[in-house]
């Protein structure tokens, strides 16, 4: 993390503090937005996930307090509006004046970018929020929903802007799985930082706690959740078919195939969650097998597949 210190006026490169960031984070988001984000739209891709994924870590820190973290939470929805409205706001951090810049000149209420940086922060917020308190089933969907926006919004924001994808009920349903794959794999770690990605429906109906994972109930409940986003990555799919850009589909197809190495991986156990799914995190071999056959389904592009493909079976770890 980089210090507080005030900013002074002298420009900072954040295009290269974003790219940095995002390195270290996540080489699949690096990798992705390197070889398919638009000419001209990369160095905001780089801001727009490097900022986030900043503000998901000051978050995390178990030595903040929730007046803290939610202090620290409108202080940045506040630079947000100032953007927003042409006033020059007073960024106190490298990561701050990463927000600022992109967001620089962004004024249209339809824009991908809008979409996407108010529902992440809506996601931050709902996260501060649910800390240490069980949620119901009903809001764990509008969480998914809240995030699958957002990083669908982004994805054609920035691959392929201004071509066509369609606006139906699929939009959103890959996404959404890969939340629900997100938030199965990461039940133990969560638990130890107080999110439990569990409904309290079936908490209180069981008398069981959110570690139970053992518990009939629980696995029954997990497969449930599976077999969901196995249903929604098959309709994910079809919706990729009629995107125009084909890189975007590309980015799509590879961001499915991360997330469903995780579902094949808990099938296997039973449905018995884990601690550990580092092995899932890397790209499934299967995806880099058929790796010439996915490329070939797209549109001839400038960018180096083979290097992407090198570069995309590093493990990652990202937002969503």
């Amino acid at each position: 993390m980089s210090e507080n210190i005030v900013m002074s006026n002298k420009s900072l490169d954040t295009e290269h503090i974003a790219a940095n960031i995002t390195k270290q984070a996540s080489k699949q988001t690096y990798t992705t937005i390197k070889y398919l984000v638009d000419v001209g739209q990369k160095a905001d891709a780089y801001r727009a996930y490097a900022y986030f994924r900043w503000v998901d870590d000051q978050l995390d820190q178990n030595d903040t307090t929730h007046v803290n973290r939610l202090v620290f939470l409108e202080r940045q929805k506040s630079l947000i509006d100032c953007s927003l409205w042409g006033v020059q706001p007073c960024a106190q951090t490298p990561e701050e004046q990463i927000l600022v810049d992109l967001l620089r000149g962004e004024h249209k209420s339809d824009s991908g970018l809008l979409a996407y940086v108010r529902n992440m922060m809506a996601v931050m917020t709902f996260d501060v929020y649910r800390r240490d308190q069980f949620i119901t089933q009903a809001e764990l969907d509008n969480y998914e929903l809240l995030l699958a926006t957002a990083v669908t919004e982004a994805m054609h924001h920035f691959i392929g802007h201004n071509q066509y994808s369609p606006h139906d009920e699929t939009r959103y349903l890959a996404p959404i799985a890969a939340h629900i794959t997100h938030m199965l794999r990461d039940t133990f770690e969560d638990i130890e930082i107080g999110y439990y990605n569990v409904p309290r429906e079936l908490l209180a109906a069981h008398d069981i706690s959110p570690s139970d994972v053992a518990h009939e109930a629980y696995r029954n409940w997990v497969k449930g959740r599976v077999d969901l986003a196995r249903h929604y990555f098959d309709l994910g799919r079809d919706y990729l078919l009629q995107v125009e850009n084909g890189r975007c589909r590309l980015a799509g197809y590879a961001y499915i195939a991360r997330f469903e190495g995780v579902l094949d991986t808990i099938e296997q156990d039973g449905y018995l969650l884990k601690p550990n799914y580092a092995s899932s995190k890397k790209l499934p071999a299967a995806m880099q097998a058929s790796w010439s056959t996915i490329s070939s389904a797209f549109q001839r592009r400038q960018f180096n597949t083979i290097q992407m493909q090198n570069h995309l079976s590093a493990d990652s770890t990202d937002l969503s």
